[in-house]
């Protein structure tokens, strides 16, 4: 079958068990877990690519594919359904008797080179299925084009005392890099990257077969394969990128950047196009139901709920129900929950499908630094009158 050459292909990688995000991921792939009432993490890199005219998308998944897959389906919600490219879901798949799960970042794009050759492409883009942001992949594609680069990684500033929890780029002044270093105890530069890259095909081609000859690898893009060809004297660019990005892996940076969409002045204002809309797939709802007696404040309600209580400063999903009295704070409500009368709720996430009943207390300690978040996991029943301590995880 012949494929039309691309001038670039993208590879998403979305097999992360996200272990870190505990009972939300007991039985999701991380990229599935919803986001912003009525997203779910994965609509923010596959939007980007149909923004920034990347028209043929693998997605590479691992850890509980299944509610990943049926939401992908034939990728028509993203404009990623066309027979010269489109969206493929690229699993492991058994080629011979020796074939094995992703070892790792940099394996799992070696195991899928049959795919990325079809298109023949000039330039391949790496992106992570877990991260919340805008961006236009093409002014990247470009700047790495135009500056001759092998490999083209997107930076961004991070504080000092942050640094060394990210891969850091140290660089001269015309923004090539000459060293890289993953996680250093006393870094040299703030410029984090991102995990996301542009690697011409021909060079990412040849890196991923030696890798995967090496036997002492770790099959990694960080701890491998970018400071193999940093090495051999290949030209690497920093990207810088100035927009806001949060790597939602953790319970807290979750609900920090569900919070970050909330106030006349958002962090993170999604409800701008200007620079592309985050599309979803979205079954029709019915437009909610406020009653005259509830209370909203600052605060997101997605289409298909009914609210008699009080909502501050929070998210609430597609679907949901929220009983007269009951009061909800700083907190991220997932989609179909039901909440009774007289329920408490504060600086929590409670997961699709739960049923908090009358008079349940959960979380409610602390603010700032000292906030604990409480997480109740998917379709869990909060009996009636229990109080669930702040920072439990259930």
């Amino acid at each position: 079958m012949h494929f039309q050459k691309k001038r670039c292909v993208a590879m998403l990688l979305a097999g992360g068990q996200g272990s870190r995000l505990m009972v939300l991921t007991e039985n999701t792939a991380k990229p599935a877990v919803p986001f912003g009432g009525k997203y779910r993490i994965i609509d923010f890199p596959l939007s980007n690519c149909v923004n920034s005219k990347i028209d043929t998308v693998g997605i590479l998944t691992q850890y509980e594919p299944l509610e990943l897959n049926e939401y992908i389906g034939n990728g028509q919600p993203w404009d990623l359904n066309s027979s010269h490219g489109g969206v493929q879901v690229l699993p492991p798949y058994a080629k011979n008797k020796n074939s094995e799960w992703y070892k790792g970042t940099a394996n799992a794009i070696y195991q899928n080179i049959p795919f990325i050759d079809r298109y023949n492409p000039d330039n391949v883009l790496i992106l992570s299925g877990d991260h919340i942001y805008k961006m236009d992949y093409a002014k990247m594609i470009r700047f790495h084009d135009q500056n001759g680069s092998d490999c083209t990684i997107a930076v961004r500033e991070v504080p000092l005392a942050d640094a060394p929890r990210f891969g850091i780029m140290n660089t001269r002044e015309d923004g090539s890099i000459y060293e890289f270093e993953e996680k250093p105890k006393q870094p040299k530069s703030t410029n984090a990257s991102m995990g996301i890259y542009v690697f011409k095909w021909s060079v990412l081609k040849k890196y991923l077969e030696m890798d995967e000859a090496d036997p002492k690898s770790e099959n990694d893009f960080g701890k491998n394969v970018i400071p193999a060809i940093l090495k051999d004297g290949y030209r690497l660019m920093a990207y810088r990128f100035e927009g806001y990005w949060k790597d939602v892996g953790t319970i807290d940076s979750l609900w920090q950047a569900n919070m970050d969409l909330l106030g006349d002045k958002p962090v993170f204002d999604i409800s701008d196009v200007s620079d592309g809309r985050i599309r979803a797939r979205n079954t029709a709802m019915p437009s909610s139901y406020i009653a005259p007696t509830a209370e909203v404040k600052d605060s997101f309600v997605a289409e298909g709920c009914e609210v008699f209580g009080s909502i501050q400063h929070s998210v609430l999903s597609t679907g949901c129900a929220v009983g007269k009295g009951a009061e909800i704070m700083d907190s991220v409500i997932m989609p179909n929950v039901v909440v009774e009368n007289g329920a408490f709720i504060r600086s929590a996430i409670i997961a699709e499908g739960c049923h908090i009943k009358a008079g349940a207390r959960i979380g409610g300690s602390g603010t700032g630094a000292a906030r604990k978040i409480t997480v109740i996991g998917k379709e869990q029943t909060v009996s009636e009158g229990a109080v669930v301590e702040a920072g439990t995880i259930r």
